[in-house]
C-alpha cells in the first residue's frame, strides 16, 4: 500500500522538477496572461506581453488585474481616447465601473 503512494507521487515530482529546470520563462508562460479583465460579455479576457494601446475586447468591466511590468491607463473610449478612468500600477488588482473601452501600457524601463 505504501509503495502505491510513492509510485503515484513520482510523476508529480518529475513534473515539478522539469518545470524548475525549464526556467522562469516557462513558468511565466504557464502562469497565463499578463493583463486580465472580465468583460461586459461576462468572459475573462487576457493579454500576454501587451504594448501600446489595446482595445478592450468584450468591453472591459469589473475585475482587472495588471500583472505587467508597466502602468496601464484605462480609457473610456476606443483607441485610448476619451476620459482616462484609472491608472493601474504594475501588479495592481482592482475594479472599474462601469466599463473601459481601451487600455494603454506605458513603456517599462
Amino acid at each position: 500500500m505504501r509503495f502505491l503512494r510513492i509510485h503515484h507521487a513520482v510523476p508529480v515530482l518529475l513534473l515539478a522538477g522539469a518545470t524548475l529546470l525549464a526556467g522562469p520563462a516557462a513558468a511565466r508562460a504557464a502562469a497565463g496572461p499578463d493583463f486580465q479583465y472580465v468583460g461586459q460579455d461576462d468572459r475573462v479576457h487576457g493579454l500576454t506581453a501587451p504594448k501600446g494601446c489595446v482595445e478592450a475586447e468584450g468591453g472591459g468591466a469589473r475585475a482587472v488585474t495588471n500583472g505587467t511590468r508597466s502602468s496601464a491607463t484605462l480609457y473610456e473610449g476606443p483607441r485610448c481616447r476619451g476620459r482616462a478612468l484609472r491608472v493601474m500600477r504594475p501588479g495592481e488588482v482592482g475594479q472599474v465601473r462601469p466599463y473601459f473601452g481601451s487600455v494603454r501600457f506605458s513603456v517599462a524601463g
